[in-house]
């Protein structure tokens, strides 16, 4: 075994730290339109990867403000009531159809077609008189 050749620890990576103030300029930077996330990142020495990140979630964190409507009077002034309503009877009318008659020599065939299904129906009517 040789002892003679050391061999160093190699230094671990250690996570870089930005501080609040850097990080909004950056956000900030990447909000003006035409403006490229990438662009931002490699001008910054950044990942554009990690400043998507924080973009996102800059953008997640604002919430719109909204202004709460003034509470007039808080209780009813009546108890709601069932009101009962006369309503017309419904009228059931056959959905419209496609009525096709054919004829060939002794032979009548009729159909009926639903209408809403009208492409299906010409489908099949190219396939049968071919």
């Amino acid at each position: 075994m040789n002892t003679s050749v050391i061999i160093e620890p190699v230094a671990r990576r250690r996570r870089r730290r930005y501080s609040e103030e850097f990080k909004a300029e950056v956000i900030r930077a990447c909000q003006h339109p035409g403006v490229s996330i990438a662009a931002v990142a490699l001008a910054n020495g950044l990942n554009a990867n990690l400043l998507r990140r924080w973009v996102a979630n800059a953008e997640r964190d604002v919430q719109p403000v909204i202004e709460a409507a003034p509470i007039i009077n808080a209780q009813p002034s009546h108890t709601p009531a069932f009101l009962p309503l006369q309503l017309a009877a419904p009228t059931r009318e056959p959905p419209p159809e496609i009525q096709i008659e054919l004829c060939r020599g002794g032979t009548t065939i009729k159909v009926n077609w639903p209408a809403v299904a009208a492409a299906e129906c010409a489908s099949w009517m190219r396939e049968l008189l071919r």
